[in-house]
């Protein structure tokens, strides 16, 4: 690790990973999808479309997982 990084405080070091994150996000053109990825996408999404559960939200869904542990 770049010794100047280690110098940051935490928080301005997860700052920092938050902007590279974002940057890396921003740009999905950069890492196209394999072939297999492209499948699985499309097999999630019929059967999404003949099931139409669209799920339950994110956080309902850690707290059951807390819960559990």
């Amino acid at each position: 690790m770049n010794p100047k990084l280690q110098e940051l405080p935490v928080e301005e070091r997860i700052r920092v990973v938050e902007d590279l994150w974002d940057s890396i996000a921003a740009d999905q053109k950069a890492l196209p999808l394999t072939a297999s990825q492209k499948a699985e996408l499309d097999r999630r999404l019929d059967a999404y479309e003949i099931d139409e559960n669209i799920g339950r939200l994110a956080a309902v869904a850690v707290a059951d997982i807390l819960r559990k542990i």
